[in-house]
């Protein structure tokens, strides 16, 4: 979510709060008691509820029970006991009298508003009141054999980015339960023209992780209104612990949205795919109605000097996550999904806004859960932030960082061009000077000794320890989709020559080393109408169009068949960077705009001896010298096959004519 996105996001008085004034001194928050225990929120010991809040500054704090998650008047109110490292502790009668719960906290002689704990993880409607319900206890038939798909090294990951609505609300889908979790659970789904559509789409694409845009409790979607259909990729959390209610279909049941998100993480996992979460741990919707701030005001927010909260987010306020109770909040919401819904890897929204203990925390505690789980984020963020970026999880700070990912927006830019200068091409578009930055990806943001670094885009010197470390795209949900922005920077193109710019730009992700990442869609050239932010844009703009599936059928095979190519040659997933560099080496005296290099000397274990890739960013044919001998054509603009297309000699010292804008695979057994 990039600054563009998040200045949008300001508008919606739902998703961003503006900033507010604090005390004008800030207190001393590291003064403040900490509480190390595992028990925090509602806990259960044979079916008995306990709750534990953490609110050091708080006088008294009141639980209140509730009959419904939303109106009417308390059932019971208890006064909360004071404990151990400014926590305050309730044990709940057997039967309660109530089936929902908040807490309302008195500071400085000022009762706070009524709000569910921070690590709620069962709430009603809207999330305006935590549910006494036992996650653990709401399950689908066999989940404790739920089993993650075999996931043998990193770089085997192939991820594709979707928003749940997204996947199913065409009218044309097939798929019944439009626009929720249980759409994904539906299997064999056809739309136009036979094609397959929602789950059945995923598995014939070819990856292996689904990363969906958020789906924890976000507060932009009026969950008790859901025929107004209205829509928003979620980066606004309200709770993060809590499945997303409008994705349920009965979102005032508490047990409905638990149940129904597993369902979906079980058949994916059923299905060879494992899941993705796009987690928000840097900011909150609203501050100044938060649950963090009616129980400990100002502590989970960092402040400038002058008191008001600081917003590196553009959201209104900033997660101060190397605070000790919210570090501990943010890794124990991390481990809980892990283990609880069993998900498989988590991409972290402005992941430069955390620091980097933090970060670290999350991948330990990931790590005893399960070694395979994937972590990755945006490592940037949207402003400047009090905490100093040599403390930040930013980019350049990866290399500080153990088997956590960043998105590579030099190959981004380079590929497809400038995100926030829409009319500006790149190297597939014909763009000179851009080569480097694209190499920068080839190699995986490592170090490699074939690249000028000086002449890298953005980062001047490597910043992947290992290729496993570098999320190579071209496209995501932010901004235009690569169809659009391929379109607008290229203006008189024949949908011909756009088709090759497209299929060229992901031939180069999905080559590349690292690990690639694809906006389902892209692959029968999704289009939003040239919308370059569409949080909030309704379904017709938003939802996957499969017309599009069946008029561009020859694209998507194009696309998977791409897919199965990385997936079949270890070559172009090397896991470290010494293979990178032993292996990779790159063609001199390349034309401009054109890139070549060979993977050498069966690289990784393939079976093909020497693969040849040749670049050609260039809107006319252009000449390049390549090392003579006798090929096998692998791919050639949109056409491909393993099993090779045709023989290619080539004689020493005579040029290679490559079409324009398109890719040449040659291989050598």
């Amino acid at each position: 979510m990039k600054f563009l996105l998040l200045l949008s996001l300001l508008t919606v008085a739902t998703a961003c709060a503006v900033s507010r004034k604090t005390d004008s001194k800030i207190p001393n928050f590291a003064a403040y008691p900490t509480y190390n225990g595992s028990d925090l929120g509602l806990t259960f010991v044979r079916g008995q509820a306990t709750l534990r809040v953490w609110a050091p500054t708080a006088e008294a704090l009141a639980l209140k029970l509730y009959a419904e998650g939303t109106g009417g008047a308390p059932v019971a109110t208890y006064a909360m006991q004071k404990s151990a490292g400014g926590t305050w502790a309730y044990q709940l009668p057997a039967q309660p009298p109530g089936r929902f719960y908040v807490v309302q906290a008195t500071i400085g002689g000022r009762q706070m508003a009524e709000v569910p704990d921070p690590y709620v993880h069962a709430v009603g409607l809207n999330g305006l009141r935590g549910a006494l319900l036992d996650p653990a206890t709401v399950s689908p038939a066999d989940w404790p054999d739920d089993r993650r798909p075999e996931l043998r090294q990193a770089t085997d990951i192939v991820i594709g980015e979707a928003h749940v609505r997204d996947l199913s609300m065409h009218p044309q889908s097939g798929i019944e339960h439009q626009g929720k979790f249980l759409g994904l659970t539906e299997t064999n789904t056809h739309g136009p023209g036979g094609v397959s559509t929602g789950l059945r789409h995923l598995q014939d694409l070819g990856i292996t992780h689904l990363h969906l845009l958020p789906t924890n409790d976000f507060a932009s979607v009026d969950e008790s209104r859901l025929e107004e259909n209205r829509y928003n990729w979620g980066y606004d959390p309200l709770h993060y612990s809590v499945p997303e209610g409008s994705y349920s279909t009965d979102p005032a049941n508490p047990a409905a949205r638990i149940l129904e998100f597993k369902q979906l993480i079980q058949t994916l996992h059923r299905h060879d795919l494992r899941l993705v979460l796009d987690v928000v741990y840097n900011h909150t919707a609203n501050a100044a109605r938060s649950s963090f701030d009616q129980l400990v005001p100002g502590y989970y927010y960092r402040q400038k000097p002058d008191g008001t909260y600081s917003d590196a987010t553009a959201c209104g306020n900033e997660v101060a996550s190397e605070r000790t109770m919210v570090r501990k909040l943010i890794v124990e919401s991390v481990a809980y999904w892990a283990r609880e819904y069993h998900v498989d890897g988590f991409r972290f929204d402005l992941m430069g806004v955390l620091d980097l203990r933090t970060m670290r925390a999350v991948r330990v505690a990931l790590d005893e859960v399960d070694h395979s789980i994937f972590v990755y984020g945006e490592g940037w963020t949207a402003g400047s932030s009090p905490l100093p970026e040599t403390e930040r999880a930013v980019k350049a700070n990866i290399l500080k960082l153990d088997r956590i990912a960043a998105f590579g927006d030099e190959l981004r830019d380079a590929v497809k061009g400038h995100y926030a200068r829409q009319n500006e091409p790149g190297f597939a578009s014909g763009q000179p000077g851009l080569e480097e930055s694209v190499k920068f990806g080839i190699v995986g943001a490592t170090q490699h000794p074939g690249l000028d670094y000086s002449r890298v885009n953005y980062a001047k010197a490597p910043w992947a320890k290992e290729p496993s470390q570098a999320i190579n795209y071209v496209a995501c949900h932010d901004d235009r989709v690569l169809w659009d922005k391929l379109t607008v920077a290229n203006p008189g193109a024949s949908e011909e020559e756009l088709i090759r710019m497209d299929v060229l730009s992901n031939t180069i992700v999905f080559t590349s080393q690292g690990i690639p990442f694809l906006p389902v869609g892209d692959e029968f050239l999704r289009t939003k109408g040239g919308s370059h932010n569409s949080y909030n844009l309704p379904d017709n703009v938003n939802q996957l169009d499969w017309t599009r599936k069946a008029q561009y059928q020859n694209v998507f095979e194009f696309y998977r068949q791409l897919l199965a190519l990385r997936k079949a040659h270890p070559a172009f997933r090397l896991p470290t960077r010494e293979l990178v560099e032993k292996h990779l080496a790159f063609l001199p005296n390349m034309p401009t705009n054109t890139i070549g290099y060979q993977l050498l000397n069966h690289a990784g274990g393939d079976d093909w001896g020497t693969i040849t890739v040749l670049l050609n960013g260039n809107r006319a044919a252009t000449a390049v010298a390549v090392p003579a001998g006798t090929y096998s054509v692998v791919l050639r603009g949109a056409d491909i096959s393993q099993k090779g297309l045709d023989k290619l000699v080539v004689e020493a010292g005579k040029p290679l004519t490559l079409p324009a804008s398109s890719a040449l695979i040659l291989v050598q057994p």
